[in-house]
Protein backbone atom coordinates (compact mmCIF):
# COMPACT_ATOMS: atom_id res chain seq x y z
CA UNK A 1 0.00 0.00 0.00
CA UNK A 2 1.18 3.38 -0.98
CA UNK A 3 2.53 6.18 2.16
CA UNK A 4 -0.35 8.47 1.16
CA UNK A 5 -2.90 5.80 1.45
CA UNK A 6 -1.24 4.75 5.05
CA UNK A 7 -1.10 8.14 5.92
CA UNK A 8 -4.90 8.25 5.18
CA UNK A 9 -5.85 5.23 7.41
CA UNK A 10 -3.98 6.22 10.22
CA UNK A 11 -5.35 10.00 9.79
CA UNK A 12 -9.05 9.05 9.51
CA UNK A 13 -8.60 6.33 12.56
CA UNK A 14 -7.71 8.97 14.71
CA UNK A 15 -9.82 12.10 13.37
CA UNK A 16 -12.77 9.53 13.96
CA UNK A 17 -11.35 8.94 17.83
CA UNK A 18 -10.94 12.59 18.04
CA UNK A 19 -14.50 12.69 16.87
CA UNK A 20 -16.26 10.63 19.87
CA UNK A 21 -13.98 11.78 22.27
CA UNK A 22 -14.93 15.75 21.14
CA UNK A 23 -11.30 16.48 20.51
CA UNK A 24 -11.00 17.37 16.95
CA UNK A 25 -9.56 20.83 17.55
CA UNK A 26 -7.24 19.47 20.85
CA UNK A 27 -6.08 16.75 18.23
CA UNK A 28 -5.37 18.77 15.52
CA UNK A 29 -3.21 21.44 17.90
CA UNK A 30 -0.75 18.46 19.05
CA UNK A 31 -0.56 16.83 15.66
CA UNK A 32 0.35 20.25 14.68
CA UNK A 33 3.09 19.92 17.60
CA UNK A 34 4.34 17.02 16.19
CA UNK A 35 4.78 17.89 12.77
CA UNK A 36 6.85 21.08 13.97
CA UNK A 37 9.02 18.77 15.81
CA UNK A 38 9.75 16.74 12.94
CA UNK A 39 10.00 19.35 10.65
CA UNK A 40 12.42 21.32 13.20
CA UNK A 41 14.81 18.79 13.61
CA UNK A 42 15.25 16.38 10.48
CA UNK A 43 17.88 14.25 12.73
CA UNK A 44 14.92 12.96 14.81
CA UNK A 45 13.51 11.01 11.94
CA UNK A 46 17.25 9.58 11.03
CA UNK A 47 17.53 8.97 14.76
CA UNK A 48 14.10 7.08 14.73
CA UNK A 49 15.02 5.22 11.73
CA UNK A 50 18.52 4.24 12.04
CA UNK A 51 18.64 0.34 11.85
CA UNK A 52 21.36 0.16 15.11
CA UNK A 53 18.86 1.80 17.58
CA UNK A 54 16.21 -0.47 19.32
CA UNK A 55 13.26 -0.22 19.11
CA UNK A 56 12.81 -0.11 22.60
CA UNK A 57 15.38 2.97 22.60
CA UNK A 58 13.46 4.99 20.49
CA UNK A 59 9.92 3.98 21.94
CA UNK A 60 11.34 5.87 25.20
CA UNK A 61 13.14 8.43 23.15
CA UNK A 62 9.53 9.25 21.14
CA UNK A 63 7.88 9.12 25.04
CA UNK A 64 9.86 11.13 26.46
CA UNK A 65 10.21 13.89 23.44
CA UNK A 66 5.99 13.72 23.69
CA UNK A 67 5.33 13.35 26.68
CA UNK A 68 3.74 16.34 27.13
CA UNK A 69 0.84 15.54 24.70
CA UNK A 70 -2.03 13.33 24.84
CA UNK A 71 -2.03 9.35 25.29
CA UNK A 72 -3.77 8.96 21.93
CA UNK A 73 -1.19 11.10 20.26
CA UNK A 74 1.46 9.60 21.55
CA UNK A 75 0.46 5.94 21.17
CA UNK A 76 -0.28 7.31 17.34
CA UNK A 77 3.41 7.98 17.34
CA UNK A 78 4.35 5.10 19.03
CA UNK A 79 2.51 2.54 16.61
CA UNK A 80 4.22 4.32 13.39
CA UNK A 81 7.22 3.71 14.83
CA UNK A 82 6.77 -0.08 15.90
CA UNK A 83 5.24 -0.21 12.48
CA UNK A 84 8.03 0.88 10.78
CA UNK A 85 6.00 3.83 9.13
CA UNK A 86 6.78 7.03 11.47
CA UNK A 87 8.43 8.34 7.60
CA UNK A 88 4.48 9.14 7.24
CA UNK A 89 3.79 11.65 10.19
CA UNK A 90 3.81 14.46 8.10
CA UNK A 91 1.25 13.05 5.69
CA UNK A 92 -1.12 11.45 8.47
CA UNK A 93 -0.88 15.35 10.24
CA UNK A 94 -2.14 17.27 6.81
CA UNK A 95 -4.50 13.87 6.15
CA UNK A 96 -5.67 14.30 9.40
CA UNK A 97 -5.71 18.52 8.78
CA UNK A 98 -8.39 18.11 5.72
CA UNK A 99 -10.44 16.13 7.92
CA UNK A 100 -11.16 18.21 10.63
CA UNK A 101 -11.58 21.17 8.06
CA UNK A 102 -14.18 19.57 6.23
CA UNK A 103 -16.12 19.16 9.43
CA UNK A 104 -14.99 22.65 9.91
CA UNK A 105 -16.34 24.18 6.20
CA UNK A 106 -12.51 25.38 5.81
CA UNK A 107 -10.77 24.64 2.88
CA UNK A 108 -6.89 25.81 2.70
CA UNK A 109 -5.81 28.03 0.15
CA UNK A 110 -2.91 29.27 -1.49
CA UNK A 111 -2.74 33.29 -2.85
CA UNK A 112 0.09 33.95 -4.71
CA UNK A 113 0.22 38.11 -4.78
CA UNK A 114 3.27 40.35 -5.62
CA UNK A 115 3.39 41.98 -1.95
CA UNK A 116 2.72 40.03 1.30
CA UNK A 117 -1.67 40.50 1.67
CA UNK A 118 -2.84 42.30 4.78
CA UNK A 119 -5.28 40.60 7.26
CA UNK A 120 -8.31 42.60 5.34
CA UNK A 121 -7.08 41.33 2.19
CA UNK A 122 -6.75 38.01 3.55
CA UNK A 123 -10.25 37.94 5.04
CA UNK A 124 -12.12 39.50 1.76
CA UNK A 125 -10.71 36.91 -0.68
CA UNK A 126 -11.64 34.01 1.86
CA UNK A 127 -15.11 35.90 1.53
CA UNK A 128 -15.15 36.09 -1.97
CA UNK A 129 -14.06 32.27 -2.68
CA UNK A 130 -15.23 29.97 -0.28
CA UNK A 131 -18.40 29.85 -1.33
CA UNK A 132 -17.11 29.06 -5.10
CA UNK A 133 -15.55 25.82 -3.28
CA UNK A 134 -18.45 25.11 -1.16
CA UNK A 135 -16.66 26.15 2.10
CA UNK A 136 -17.23 28.61 5.48
CA UNK A 137 -13.91 30.01 4.97
CA UNK A 138 -11.05 29.77 3.82
CA UNK A 139 -7.22 29.88 5.62
CA UNK A 140 -4.84 31.41 3.77
CA UNK A 141 -1.12 31.28 3.38
CA UNK A 142 0.12 33.76 0.85
CA UNK A 143 3.12 33.45 -1.26
CA UNK A 144 4.81 36.61 -2.48
CA UNK A 145 5.75 35.96 -6.38
CA UNK A 146 6.73 38.97 -8.34
CA UNK A 147 6.76 37.38 -11.27
CA UNK A 148 2.82 37.97 -10.80
CA UNK A 149 3.44 41.39 -11.71
CA UNK A 150 0.25 42.57 -10.24
CA UNK A 151 -3.55 40.96 -9.36
CA UNK A 152 -3.09 37.16 -7.74
CA UNK A 153 -3.56 34.25 -8.10
CA UNK A 154 -5.38 31.15 -6.03
CA UNK A 155 -5.05 27.57 -5.72
CA UNK A 156 -8.01 25.93 -3.58
CA UNK A 157 -7.13 22.18 -3.32
CA UNK A 158 -6.67 21.39 -7.16
CA UNK A 159 -8.53 24.91 -8.46
CA UNK A 160 -6.90 27.50 -9.56
CA UNK A 161 -8.13 30.94 -10.08
CA UNK A 162 -5.89 33.01 -11.73
CA UNK A 163 -6.15 36.83 -11.69
CA UNK A 164 -2.61 37.55 -12.35
CA UNK A 165 -1.76 40.63 -14.50
CA UNK A 166 0.77 38.14 -16.30
CA UNK A 167 -1.71 35.50 -16.57
CA UNK A 168 -3.81 38.16 -18.58
CA UNK A 169 -0.74 39.38 -20.60
CA UNK A 170 0.37 35.42 -21.76
CA UNK A 171 -3.52 35.33 -22.82
CA UNK A 172 -3.41 37.92 -25.02
CA UNK A 173 0.13 37.27 -26.35
CA UNK A 174 -1.48 34.14 -27.61
CA UNK A 175 -4.44 35.59 -29.15
CA UNK A 176 -2.22 38.07 -30.97
CA UNK A 177 0.51 34.71 -32.17
CA UNK A 178 -3.61 32.75 -32.76
CA UNK A 179 -4.32 35.69 -35.51
CA UNK A 180 -1.35 36.01 -36.96
CA UNK A 181 -1.03 32.75 -38.08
Amino acid sequence: MSQPAVAKRYALALFQLATEKQMIDEMQDQLQIVEEVFAKTPELMDVLTHPKITIERKKQFVSEAFAELSPTVQHTVLLLLERHRIQIVSEMVKEYRFLANEVRGVADATVYSVKPLSADEKRAISQSFASKVGKHTLNISNIVDKSLIGGVKLRIGNRIYDGSISSKLETIHRGLLAHRS
